[in-house]
């Protein structure tokens, strides 16, 4: 393998799959899968998922609700979102840890960077809910936070697009598809790969980051074996 340890960032709106809201159970299942693939190669897997499907954080201003009240509201969204994609891998056979960054002792186990690495190492897939457990910080930041942590080699972003554009390639039919960049290539053309802290800190510790399709069957077992042609890299 081309990656032995990595955190792989889903979005809480890929679950939603064709639906408007809440998560769609074949995407569910799909994810499942394509997780379970990776894993039987011998991959140590975090994943850390976003909560947007339920609740986003930064809606809460917009309805009148306190920010800070927001954000806790959206990382208990990650934490419904973490609950179904480890039910969905344990039916699958793959034993599963859920981590969180807040206490929620009757579901899940706090976050502990010693413990976390423990699972890993024992083939467990540890799933980070509740993002860092503090408010004003993205799923993003929390994905790149804790593949700093636990020293993962990469951090894969499973989009609904096939790596980064020039443009957005919904909008953009004419947007061209890079394959790699750098770090400083993604600043100078102001592109748009995660929010700004998420991705400083993968720069300051020289993470790659690949962006890819996870909807596309295959994907993920092809990036850990050394398939260069899925998704875009960004890296030093």
């Amino acid at each position: 393998m081309k990656y032995k340890r990595i955190l792989l960032k889903l979005s809480g709106e890929a679950l939603m799959g064709e639906q408007q809201y809440g998560i769609d159970t074949k995407r569910l299942i799909q994810y499942a899968h394509e997780i379970k693939s990776a894993a039987e190669l011998g991959a140590e897997i975090a994943v850390v998922i976003g909560g947007g499907n339920i609740y986003r954080g930064s809606q809460a201003e917009s309805m009148g609700l306190d920010r800070v009240q927001g954000d806790y509201m959206g990382m208990l969204a990650t934490v419904i979102n973490s609950m179904a994609l480890q039910s969905a891998l344990e039916k699958e056979g793959i034993t599963t840890r859920l981590l969180s960054g807040i206490n929620i002792q009757q579901v899940c186990e706090p976050y502990i960077r010693r413990r976390a690495m423990r699972h890993l190492e024992k083939g467990r897939v540890v799933i980070f809910g509740a993002g860092i457990g503090s408010p004003y910080f993205t799923t993003d930041s929390a994905a790149s936070l804790r593949a700093v942590e636990i020293e993962a080699d990469v951090v894969l972003k499973g989009t609904r697009v096939d790596g980064i554009y020039t443009a957005d390639p919904e909008k953009n039919p004419d947007a061209v598809r890079f394959t790699h960049l750098t770090f400083q290539d993604v600043f100078e053309k102001n592109l748009n790969v995660m929010d700004m802290t998420a991705f400083t800190l993968c720069k300051e510790n020289d993470l790659p980051i690949i962006v890819f399709d996870m909807n596309r069957a295959g994907n993920l077992r092809r990036i850990l074996e050394g398939d260069d042609s899925v998704g875009t890299l960004v890296s030093s």
